[in-house]
């Protein structure tokens, strides 16, 4: 289990529109000064970083003199506005330092498996380059059949698509208890979670905020998220100057064990999908891919089945090796199997990816 901040390689990062924005909609710039450090003293342990954060709404209704409750319409609009301003405070905090990126989510993009790769893609090559994305759900287009509905969920999502070994809710209050402490004197925070048992869900109660909607229902549900995708999750006190670094040196908290680190448990949701197809590959191919490596389309032989683009796949040489998540669908890959990577933008028209499927995509057997 992650216990400590600096053990994990992966972050996520979730920043509440309560500490982000004050009660008049305008930005907490000290207190963003402080995070952007602490950002910089994570990228410095070469710790890769994930933000999500809310506040586009409360910058955007300020701007427009919007009062709440507000419309959906009104709150989409607010979005569109507050977004920019979102944007523009990050980049101010975090510069020169730490480049960092807009991403802007719905939850449609989790539930289609091919927009899911293709996030997990540019995660994975922003953070290659160094990159701190800033992500947020992308309330401009967002109605209610589409909506994570709070932060604290979209961040678990993004931990386990990420492949993040720990996610961080940065909340108002210091972790979860017993009860709930601002109604109950005697309730007690607890240190470490183990399992989220139906005696641990019963214990969340509601946020107090009047900025943020999220509550401690909504943690718990995100703890679930996470810890199941291998990810553990520390709920901690954010309202303080240097809140990550005081989560690492012992500020109160309550820590959600995972039960696998991210990439078992990620192989293990692979391997547990019925194949569409299959990929049947040549003894060069077959050696790669048990010594750890991705599947070419040069090692392809042959392709069976219909299948789409992040569909899973059988892959079979001398014998079955396991299941994966194709790149490509089935006529693309009959079109450039054998072939070699740098042949595939002549052969389909356009530029693919370079593996029919990614290592880290593969389950074997």
């Amino acid at each position: 289990m992650v216990a400590r901040l600096t053990e994990a390689r992966r972050v996520v990062v979730k920043i509440g529109s309560a500490l982000l924005v004050r009660p008049d909609g305008t930005v907490r710039a000290d207190w963003l000064a402080g995070l952007a450090a602490d950002l910089a003293w994570l990228r410095r342990q070469e710790t890769e970083v994930i933000v999500v954060s809310s506040g586009s709404i409360a910058l955007g209704r300020t701007v427009l003199g919007l009062a709440p409750p507000l419309s959906l319409e009104q709150s989409q609009a607010a979005a569109a506005v507050g977004q920019i301003r979102l944007a523009q405070a990050y980049q101010d905090a975090l510069a020169p330092a730490i480049t960092c990126a807009q991403v802007l989510l719905t939850l449609d993009d989790s539930r289609d498996r091919r927009r899911y790769l293709n996030m997990r893609a540019t995660f994975e090559t922003m953070l290659s380059l160094g990159v701190v994305p800033i992500a947020n759900e992308n309330d401009t287009i967002a109605t209610d059949e589409i909506r994570w509905g709070d932060n604290d969920r979209l961040a678990a999502q993004v931990a386990a698509m990420a492949g993040a070994d720990l996610c961080v809710l940065l909340s108002d209050v210091d972790g979860l208890y017993t009860a709930n402490p601002m109604l109950d004197p005697s309730a007690e925070r607890l240190g470490t979670v183990e399992s989220i048992t139906p005696a641990i869900e019963a214990m969340a109660g509601e946020g107090v905020s009047g900025v943020s909607k999220g509550g401690m229902v909504t943690k718990v549900l995100a703890a679930k998220t996470a810890t199941e995708a291998g990810c553990a999750l520390v709920i901690t006190k954010g309202d303080v100057p240097r809140p990550l670094k005081a989560l690492q040196d012992g500020a109160n908290a309550t820590w959600f064990a995972a039960a696998d680190d991210p990439r078992t448990a990620r192989k293990r949701w692979i391997a547990a999908m019925p194949p569409k197809g299959t990929v049947r590959i040549d003894a060069g191919a077959e050696a790669a891919l048990r010594a750890g490596r991705s599947l070419l389309p040069a090692g392809v032989t042959g392709i069976s089945g219909e299948f789409g683009r992040g569909d899973p796949v059988a892959v079979e040489g001398a014998t079955r090796l396991g299941v994966g998540l194709t790149r490509y669908t089935a006529e693309e890959a009959r079109a450039i199997l054998g072939r070699r990577s740098a042949d595939i933008p002549a052969l389909l028209g356009y530029p693919g990816r370079a593996a029919l499927i990614h290592r880290d995509d593969l389950a074997t057997e």
